[in-house]
């Protein structure tokens, strides 16, 4: 540790704000306090009035509860009127910030409903439905599609990200009268006033269309149960890591879901109607071998090979914990074999392509993503911070030339020692550094690497993560994803609580990574910005990679060999691992790293910008986790008041027909 770094360590205790910024976060995501108590936030939090910060009225839930950040809801066919202490100043010109040059716009502070000398932009619904409707409408669409988000659960969701716990039916009839019903709520969802709302209201409007926009994509054109055989085989697994012995419900839970293995195997056979070549590959690996990689996976010291093996793993375990079950899972097991032995005969007929082509693909980054950019434009910024973080990493390998190299963990234990000690780094240089409030509900936090040990050798993210935690720690611990999980679970916004955009909690996780090593967190060991770029160097070949097998470019083996050209350390199994990830899930989930990067970047830029001398850096930060996990295009319009990315999305183009 450096001089500098030990005296901005021991200042900690001494330095002015940490207890105010602490109160933000408590008061925008701690324990909501009694029914009438003042909350008074630092700056305005989602659905606040005026520039003071004062709470906007709270509306009680079903049963009593109380949640934060709920704009004012105006009633169905009338105008929202101004809340008390908002700027009642017509909406300014697309581009230019809301609050004065130099000033922090206020958060959802002024409606933005058209004036006579203001038109309302080309799109924006100017219906009957009022606010409070939007939220019935979204808890609604949560029920159908998504019952344990509604009810502020975490779902367990597979490669795909699609939940694994349920076997609903997928067949032509069952999805069709799901988009008849989508079709219906978007009908309703078109016929909202929102021209007449806050700029907060239009912000979630947006949100919750982007979310029916989505649910609309994956009906109409993923089709993962007409295209994708991994969608049943991911079904299939989870229920083989069962910890034995079961007894009372959840015994009986177990062998509903055994017993509808069988079943599951007649719907893929009889659904899967248009196989696409690369998905049948990547389900049969997954069917018969391991991933290599493991994670999430219980701990065996020989893998199980594929769902498969993991059947028979079962089997085993249940011959001898719990021979009861042994009838039920061996007719799952049956089934499974039988569904790969129709995979292998079935596969040379399955040749539809894997992406979407690049015409749906631009559609769903703009209406899904609502991001500002083209896959073309996408590539040229994949291509620049590739060329740029490898620049960077050759010039810190110089700096730190005749320094000792980062070593390897050699155990356990000392792995467990480094992650101990890393933690504890971050943690006060976050406090005595002001660079975000940790909330004092924050404690011990999950991570995301666990000690392995494998023949070939540790792979990419355990070369990183066995020589120095800080990379991942600072990404997806603290204050990256665990940290932003917490603080999001707590946020009892009844659409922005439930929602999660991916761009945005990785582009904040990668922010991260460079911003707190010119913060100087890395100072004490140097070669840890090395790792640093080594993340930034992944994250970028993936942007590219991402569009290439999303408009069927490039197949999973041609972009693994790119990845593994281009990153050092990168194996096969991981870039295999994480290509089935980008091809599997729906468009721009890959590119969502770098590019959500940079929009936070462009974020920071804005606002700093605007505030000028006034801004701080803690207080930036704390305010983004504040606006909820929504599109980082609806975060920026938010928090600046700068529209010109939000006015080309009120106007929805017609979805393109698969071709």
């Amino acid at each position: 540790m450096t001089d500098r770094s030990r005296l901005s360590l021991a200042g900690a205790a001494a330095r002015a704000g940490t207890l105010a910024g602490t109160a933000l976060l408590v008061a925008t995501f701690g324990t909501p306090p009694a029914v009438g108590a003042p909350t008074h936030y630092p700056f305005p939090a989602p659905g606040t009035t005026g520039t003071t910060g004062a709470p906007a009225p709270r509306a009680a839930a079903g049963g009593g509860e109380v949640f934060f950040g709920v704009p004012e809801l105006p009633h169905a066919g009338t105008s929202a009127a101004a809340p008390t202490g908002a700027s009642t100043a017509a909406p300014v010109a697309a581009g230019t910030p809301a609050a004065a040059a130099g000033a922090p716009a206020a958060v959802g502070s002024a409606p933005v409903a058209a004036t006579a000398a203001t038109a309302i932009p080309d799109g924006m619904p100017n219906g009957r439905g009022s606010y409070e409707d939007l939220v019935a409408l979204w808890t609604e669409f949560l029920e159908w599609t998504d019952p344990e988000r509604a009810r502020g659960l975490n779902p367990k969701n597979d490669v795909a990200g699609l939940t694994t716990d349920v076997y609903p039916d997928y067949g032509t009839a069952a999805v069709e009268q799901r988009r008849e019903r989508m079709r219906a709520l978007q009908a309703r969802l078109a016929d909202m006033g929102v021209a007449r709302w806050t700029r907060s209201q239009q912000v979630d409007w947006l949100a919750v269309r982007a979310k029916f926009d989505e649910h609309d994509f994956t009906l109409s054109v993923s089709r993962p149960w007409s295209r994708d055989p991994g969608f049943y085989a991911d079904q299939m697994l989870r229920i083989t890591f069962t910890t034995l012995p079961v007894r009372g419900d959840a015994l009986r839970e177990v062998r509903r879901r055994l017993q509808a293995i069988p079943k599951l195997v007649e719907q893929a056979e009889r659904n899967l109607t248009e196989g696409a070549a690369d998905l049948a590959d990547l389900a049969l690996h997954n069917l018969t071998s391991q991933d290599g990689v493991n994670h999430g996976f219980p701990y065996r010291e020989v893998p199980p090979a594929g769902v498969v093996g993991w059947y028979a793993d079962l089997l085993a375990r249940v011959e001898k914990q719990q021979p009861e079950l042994r009838r039920d899972v061996l007719a799952a097991k049956r089934a499974v074999e039988q569904y790969r032995d129709w995979l292998v005969e079935k596969r040379p007929t399955m040749t539809a392509q894997a992406g979407v082509g690049a015409e749906l693909f631009d559609w769903y980054v703009k209406h899904v993503k609502l991001m500002p950019y083209t896959s073309e434009q996408m590539l040229t910024l994949g291509t620049r911070e590739l060329q740029r973080l490898w620049a960077l990493y050759a010039i810190e390998q110089h700096r730190n030339r005749r320094l000792p190299p980062l070593e390897l963990s050699k155990s356990a234990e000392e792995y467990r020692a480094r992650i101990a000690a890393t933690d504890a780094h971050v943690r006060e240089y976050l406090r005595a550094e002001e660079i975000v409030t940790i909330p004092p509900f924050i404690r011990q936090l999950s991570m995301n690497v666990p000690w392995i040990v494998r023949k070939s050798g540790p792979n990419f993210w355990e070369q990183i993560q066995y020589r120095d935690p800080s990379p991942d720690h600072v990404h997806a611990v603290i204050p990256g994803h665990s940290f932003d999980d917490i603080v999001e679970r707590a946020n009892t916004h009844p659409i922005r609580g439930k929602i999660s955009d991916g761009v945005r909690v990785e582009g904040w996780g990668v922010y991260l990574e460079e911003a707190m090593l010119h913060a100087g967190m890395f100072a004490h060991s140097p070669r840890i910005n090395e790792l640093i770029y080594l993340f930034g160097i992944f994250r970028a070949v993936r942007v590219n990679a991402d569009i290439w097998l999303q408009t069927n470019r490039m197949k999973v083996d041609e972009v693994v060999k790119y990845w593994m050209n281009w990153t050092p350390y990168l194996d096969r199994d991981v870039a295999r691992v994480d290509a089935e990830i980008y091809l599997r899930r729906p468009p721009g989930y890959g590119l969502g790293y770098m590019i959500g990067m940079i929009q936070m970047q462009q974020l920071l830029a804005d606002v700093k910008h605007q505030q000028g001398d006034a801004f701080v850096l803690r207080d930036f930060h704390d305010r983004f986790l504040a606006v909820g996990r929504l599109p980082m295009s609806l975060v920026r319009y938010e928090m600046t008041g700068l529209d010109d990315e939000v006015q080309p999305l009120w106007k929805r183009e017609p979805m393109p027909v698969r071709r």
